[in-house]
């Protein structure tokens, strides 16, 4: 006798899964931006930087971090580790925003995003984190 395992297909609407991956897209454009400007600074990026805080010798260390953190998330097999790094990572985002001012809304918003990105693209993930409310 012969046993055949089979694993249930993924079956997430087709329009779920590309709101989550415009959502995905849109965040790991902006996250990708954002490294970028912190691994290249110009003049604004180190004004700007300059009134949260930061040095210009800190912001290398971030754009770096930032970019592994994004490429983690954009990867599919790693998506959910990078969506979680990528919450810590807006976490001190919001941390310094509300240090130096009240607009802390936009990193907000994009972690929002990039959960929702991740549970509307992956079923297993959606399971998941679904079942942690119950």
């Amino acid at each position: 006798m012969q046993t055949t395992l089979t694993t249930a297909p993924d079956r997430t609407p087709k329009a779920t899964l590309w709101i989550g991956r415009v959502l995905t897209g849109i965040c790991a454009a902006f996250l990708l931006f954002d490294a970028v400007m912190k691994i290249f600074p110009n003049k604004y990026v180190l004004d700007a930087s300059a009134t949260l805080g930061w040095t210009a010798g800190m912001l290398l260390p971030l754009g770096l971090v930032l970019l592994t953190i994004t490429i983690l998330y954009v990867i599919p097999r790693t998506a959910f580790l990078g969506t979680i790094l990528l919450t810590g990572y807006l976490g001190g985002a919001t941390c310094a925003t509300i240090h130096n001012g009240p607009d802390c809304l936009f990193p907000i918003v994009f972690c929002i995003l990039a959960w929702l990105g991740l549970m509307l693209t992956y079923r297993r993930n959606r399971e998941f984190i679904l079942s942690t409310f119950r």
